[in-house]
């Protein structure tokens, strides 16, 4: 099913072929071998060693691709290993400006391996244009932005960063893990690299970790495959299949859970426990023009601030429905203190600027009874 014309809502559900075309195997095959057969020499199946490609992950390549409207897809084993991918096409003295906002593990990846590189970052406030453009140096060779950003929620306008960057020669990139290609297609504004943490929302079962890259022109396709293949961090041929099945039912999760998002945040505006609700699909969220702009959706994927931190430890300890742990996008709603978890490796003065403080806490909402969630929340939080 190569056709583009088709709805995401279909093209999730039958991917890249839609079938094995040997066996006519619906659910695409696990090809659980290292290394394959050569008919003669100088002869290949198109397919030599795992490492370099596997009929499995080129089929989740493939669908990705398709997904994100780009050329070729990249998978890797984890959602780090894909930013650490990126990171190495940079050199010694490069600069690349970062969303401020953003998670602790990317943040840990530039400051404490990269930056002894060479490799100089500024961490600004993307969703502010004209901050962003002011931090623009002679160096500067791209622009990393979540959007929404994790954990504070901020858009930023995807097509005004291409338009800038592009006058001056700098290379854009979108970290789409919140909303995937279902919500957004952050390529289809001229952005130059897509990454995805696919063990979340791809996944949907918080079962395998997977990263994921999507990218439209060819040198950069040639060097990702090369930085793949040298570093070898691919992905696995059972967990290409496990995120390839988690794809089917992108559409009908992601509905259902924004759908228990919006309602959740809006009980959360109204509690007298809770101090300030950070959701993109508020109306009165400050960037919420900006969304509906270059998005479908605003996804499932709630911060809010309680009045005491010795609320955050109740809340923390008397959830039942929800459960404590981290990570996020998965059918299971998840709450998380980033503070002291996936926020850690970023210092406390720019946590505390950012809103990152030690009342935060993040929602990732799934696909429960809406009604559940909210009396799980009551009865944590208290009216």
């Amino acid at each position: 099913m190569k056709e583009d014309y088709y709805c995401i809502d279909t093209q999730v559900v039958h991917g890249y072929k839609g079938y094995d075309e040997k066996t006519g195997a619906i659910s695409f095959p696990i090809y659980q071998s290292a290394t394959f057969r050569h008919p003669g020499l100088n002869q290949s199946t198109g397919y030599d060693y795992s490492r370099l490609q596997n009929p499995t992950r080129e089929e989740l390549e493939k669908t990705i691709a398709k997904l994100e409207s780009g050329k070729e897809g990249l998978a890797f084993s984890t959602g780090m290993a894909a930013i650490t991918a990126i990171a190495t096409i940079f050199s010694a003295g490069d600069h690349i400006i970062i969303s401020d906002d953003l998670y602790g593990g990317t943040y840990r990846l530039f400051e404490e391996i990269y930056k002894k590189y060479g490799i100089e970052t500024s961490y600004l406030n993307t969703s502010n244009l004209e901050t962003m453009i002011q931090g623009i140096k002679n160096n500067t060779k791209a622009i990393l932005i979540e959007t929404p950003s994790n954990p504070m929620m901020k858009v930023t306008d995807i097509a005004e960063v291409v338009k800038t960057a592009k006058q001056k020669g700098i290379l854009t990139i979108v970290d789409n893990t919140f909303l995937t290609p279902y919500y957004q297609k952050p390529l289809n504004f001229g952005v130059d690299i897509v990454v995805h943490s696919g063990t979340k929302y791809l996944g949907g079962h918080n079962d395998t970790l997977a990263g994921l890259i999507v990218v439209n022109d060819e040198e950069l396709i040639e060097r990702f495959r090369f930085i793949q293949k040298s570093t070898g961090a691919v992905l696995s041929p059972f967990d290409s299949w496990l995120i390839l099945r988690g794809i089917k039912t992108l559409a009908i999760r992601m509905d259902k859970q924004q759908n228990n998002a919006l309602e959740i945040a809006k009980w959360l505006h109204e509690n007298n426990e809770v101090e300030k609700v950070y959701y993109v699909g508020l109306p009165w969220h400050d960037e919420y023009q900006v969304s509906i702009k270059q998005a479908t959706g605003f996804g499932s994927m709630i911060s809010f601030t309680v009045k005491s931190v010795e609320m955050v430890a109740k809340i923390l300890k008397n959830v039942k429905v929800i459960t404590f742990a981290e990570s996020l996008g998965g059918v299971e709603s998840l709450i998380t203190y980033p503070y002291v978890q996936t926020h850690e490796a970023i210092p406390v003065e720019m946590r505390n600027r950012l809103g990152v403080t030690d009342k935060l806490l993040r929602l990732s909402i799934g696909i429960e009874n809406v009604t559940d969630l909210i009396k799980d929340l009551e009865q944590a939080i208290g009216r």
